[in-house]
């Protein structure tokens, strides 16, 4: 098989991805936690354009989830039999999606609407992760249509909830004890734009909740209470200098050198303008290098929140909502790693460089069960933005990459 003869077929099947992933855009996959019904119907999707490429094994692993309407969190491994079973060569992709956010944001399109639109399909999971996902479908159908047997068995798993920790998704399918230690994993759920960059190190993640309480009164009488807004933006801000400041060491092995503390959803507190609050909520969304300890960190936060209340008077509580320590750092000759440079060098002509990114993936649960999973795809990183959009020749020429994954 000359790699040439590869490439142009999946060229050829262009049209194909771009329907594939306009189709799987239309269908919302929203998880629970903000008020979505969850993956099933996408699934269902998903599976009628597997059965067309011809995988000699489709299988579902649901997990229990009473939150949603089905009360299950749907997630498939679809195979194509290699000359070699073991060790298998596994892409993972992700299902679910992002809420729409401020839907008066987007421009090119409604979030749930796809338009191919300048070499790009814009929709709510084009990037993240639907160009990706269809890009491994169609590197398998490519082998399919050339009747190219791989030369190790190339299993695909499309799962749940990895947007909200993926306990229902790819924590489920490690529990049921389908991955081995000698497997070849790659999460295409981050990159450069033009792929030449190999995630192998992750920050800590830790999610948490900042809950403010005053006392409500009216506007007007303002001293008969206490500003629990006003009280929580101080707060937030205080804490947000502290973190910073003591958290500071830089590293630039990793995308984004430092720690990152941001302050991100707010939830509503009072229904009318003339109302001084008695309650205030904020969420924080830290990514730390793994320099630092996770629990020190949230020490800090409760000693902070402890004094701005005996200083204010308020009571301030901090909740956590996800706390993941980062995992060892994949070797940079481990053979994935080897592999995957390979294919790069032979599909773009480039030599990637590896390093670390603060986002959390499904790479980071591999690591920890001591599989060395990689991340890696071109992508122009406008995940959950406004008017995201997946690049149509991005996605071809990660394919590419994949198809050579599964022959090299």
């Amino acid at each position: 098989m000359h790699p040439q003869e590869l490439f142009q077929q999946i060229e050829a099947l262009k049209p194909e991805m771009v329907n594939a992933l306009m189709q799987l855009i239309r269908v919302p996959a929203v998880g629970p936690e903000s008020d979505g019904e969850g993956e099933l119907e996408k699934v269902e999707t998903l599976t009628k354009i597997l059965q067309n490429v011809g995988f000699d094994k489709i299988e579902r692993y649901d997990a229990e989830d009473p939150r949603v309407p089905s009360g299950k969190r749907p997630n498939l491994v679809a195979y194509c039999n290699g000359e070699a079973d073991a060790p298998k060569l596994w892409v993972i992709t992700h299902i679910d999606v992002v809420p729409s956010g401020e839907e008066n944001q987007w421009k090119v399109t409604k979030p749930f609407e796809p338009i191919l639109k300048g070499g790009k399909v814009y929709g709510r999971g084009s990037q993240d992760n639907g160009q990706s996902l269809v890009a491994s479908v169609f590197a398998v159908k490519a082998l399919k249509h050339l009747s190219i047997k791989p030369k190790r068995t190339v299993a695909l798993a499309f799962v749940a909830d990895e947007e909200q920790g993926s306990t229902k998704g790819i924590q489920h399918l490690i529990g049921k004890g389908l991955f081995n230690k000698e497997d070849l994993v790659v999460v295409p759920d981050s990159g450069e734009p033009d792929g030449s960059f190999i995630e192998i190190a992750e920050k800590s993640i830790l999610w948490f909740k900042v809950v403010t309480m005053g006392k409500q009164t009216h506007g007007s009488i303002p001293n008969m209470g206490l500003n629990a807004h006003r009280i929580g933006m101080q707060f937030s801000l205080a804490l947000d200098e502290v973190l910073h400041a003591k958290y500071n060491v830089k590293s630039d092995y990793f995308n984004v050198s430092t720690s990152t503390f941001e302050p991100t959803r707010k939830d509503k507190n009072v229904d009318a303008v003339n109302i001084i609050p008695g309650e205030d909520v904020v969420y924080f969304d830290c990514r730390v290098l793994p320099n630092y300890s996770l629990d020190e960190v949230l020490t800090d936060v409760r000693r902070v929140a402890e004094e701005f209340g005996q200083k204010t008077g308020a009571t301030i509580h901090v909740e956590i909502i996800q706390k993941q320590t980062s995992p060892p750092m994949v070797d940079s000759k481990a053979e994935v790693v080897t592999l995957l440079k390979k294919a790069i060098k032979l599909a773009r002509g480039l030599d990637a460089s590896v390093g670390g990114i603060g986002g959390g993936t499904c790479a980071a649960f591999f690591r920890k069960s001591g599989i060395p999973a990689v991340v890696w795809s071109s992508v122009d990183e406008v995940a959950h933005q406004p008017d995201e959009y997946a690049k149509v020749q991005n996605m071809v020429d990660d394919a590419k990459v994949f198809a050579l994954l599964a022959v090299l």
